[in-house]
Order: C-alpha cells, then sequence, then structure tokens
C-alpha cells in the first residue's frame, strides 16, 4: 500500500480552469504555488471553453486530448508535481470524497460554473469536484470573472459565500503601482494564495516596501 503524508494531502490541491476570461491567473497561480511550496501538488482539470481560452486568449496551442508532459511545460511547472485529469472523466479520483485535498480554487470562474455549484448540478469534472470539495468540508475558493453581475449571479455568490465558499472577484489592485501585467496579475493571484492559507508575497502588500518571500498563515 502507497504511504501518503499528512504534509502531502495539506499542499494537494485541485484547481480548475473554466471558460471565463482570466486564464493566466490559473496559470500563474500554479506557477507560483510550485515554485514557493515545496511539498505542493496540483490536480489540474480543464473544462473544454477552458482550453478554447488558453487558446484565444492566451494563445497557447492546446487541446483536451494534450498529454500531461506538454501541460507541465505550458504551464512551467515539474511534471511530476501536476496530475491532469479530463473534464469528461467523471471516476477520476478527484471526483471522490475519499481523494484528501487540502481544497479546491476554480480560477477562472464562469458564472455557468458558479451555477452550476450553486445549485448542485454537476455536468462535468470541474463541477464534480467543487461538489465533492463542499461536501467533505474542504476549503473551496472561486474567483469568478464577469462584469456586470446580474440578479442571478449575484444571488449564486451569496449563496455560496453563506455556506463558507470564499468569493475572491477577480479585481486586482492597484496600490502597488504595478509597472508590468505580471505584477498586476500578481496583486490578484497573491489574495488567492492568502485565502489558500499561503503566506507568498510576489509583489508588496500594503504599507509593505518590498515583495518577500513564503511562509503558511
Amino acid at each position: 500500500m502507497s504511504q501518503v503524508t499528512l504534509d502531502s494531502i495539506n499542499h494537494r490541491w485541485v484547481i480548475g480552469i473554466t471558460g471565463a476570461s482570466g486564464t493566466v491567473y490559473a496559470r500563474r497561480l500554479v506557477k507560483l504555488l510550485s515554485e514557493h511550496v515545496a511539498e505542493a501538488t496540483v490536480d489540474l482539470v480543464i473544462s473544454e471553453a477552458g482550453f478554447r481560452v488558453l487558446r484565444e486568449e492566451d494563445g497557447i496551442k492546446i487541446s483536451a486530448n494534450a498529454t500531461s508532459e506538454k501541460i507541465a511545460e505550458l504551464f512551467d511547472i515539474e511534471a511530476a508535481r501536476l496530475r491532469i485529469h479530463h473534464a469528461n472523466d467523471i471516476g477520476a479520483t478527484i471526483a471522490s470524497g475519499t481523494y484528501r485535498t487540502a481544497g479546491m480554487v476554480v480560477i477562472p470562474c464562469s458564472m455557468g460554473t458558479l451555477g452550476a455549484i450553486a445549485s448542485g448540478h454537476s455536468q462535468h469534472l470541474v463541477h464534480r469536484a467543487a461538489e465533492v470539495t463542499l461536501k467533505e468540508r474542504r476549503r473551496l475558493i472561486l474567483v469568478p470573472r464577469e462584469t456586470p453581475l446580474s440578479p442571478i449571479h449575484l444571488e449564486n455568490l451569496l449563496k455560496l459565500s453563506r455556506i463558507g465558499v470564499a468569493i475572491v472577484p477577480a479585481m486586482p489592485g492597484f496600490y502597488h503601482q504595478p509597472q508590468t501585467l505580471t505584477e498586476l496579475v500578481d496583486m490578484m493571484v497573491m489574495k488567492v494564495l492568502d485565502q489558500m492559507g499561503y503566506h507568498i508575497s510576489p509583489v508588496p502588500r500594503w504599507k509593505e516596501s518590498v515583495a518577500m518571500g513564503a511562509r503558511l498563515v
């Protein structure tokens, strides 16, 4: 029987990418997590619409049939630390509560995915993995990217927030005076990492003059 340590579970995250604008946030999150948390591993699932956004918005020529090694290369992470799951694979490990993780981040989270999670109507593995995260009382973090928001969107956000889901809208700050797109993205990703329990500062925080390393909160 294989041995799984508590440390490895505490740093095992499911990351879902769906078809909203902002897939660059997901790629940067995976990169910073791998750089600053030695024990971290990622179970990655990308919806069909998520793959389309990666191609059309980020210029990444990738399909759902890409190998784990190819996706790891594109995400600039060691292949051994990245597990790829097909969105149609409802028998994947992350579809079961017995597969233990620290939690899940859906980044970016489309309004369709938000609605599916809020209603418990799973249509593919991203939805199912989020449903599992909720039922197992694990940390679920959603990064919605939509504007303006309709009353339906707002109701779904409030419903999930009330049951403990962390809602982190893709609204980067500007008080660190970003000079590059990466610095702007990093501000947003830093907020997500905070919710995951990691104090990683790729850009200066408020009243801090320099970026800092990483530590667990």
